[in-house]
């Protein structure tokens, strides 16, 4: 990794993706919902492994909705 923007970029969706974790794990919904969320926690990781412009926005659009008080389950 080369690229010192791109080097900053993961750092941020790691930190983010961390901050999202223990945001869902401190959230009062059902254990089924908490593996919902989690879930899409991991397909974002997996994500930013081929397309991390894409896994930012999504991981963005996730904590948009935590902030919002609408836990994104799909």
């Amino acid at each position: 990794m080369d690229d010192p923007e791109v080097a900053a970029l993961y750092a941020l969706v790691a930190e983010r993706l961390k901050q999202a974790h223990a945001r869902v794990h401190a959230l009062n919904v059902s254990a089924d919902a908490k593996t919902a969320l989690t879930r899409q926690l991991l397909i974002v990781t997996e994500t930013a492994k081929r397309d991390l412009p894409g896994a930012a926005r999504r991981l963005s659009r996730f904590v948009q909705d935590l902030d919002e008080g609408r836990p994104p389950v799909d």
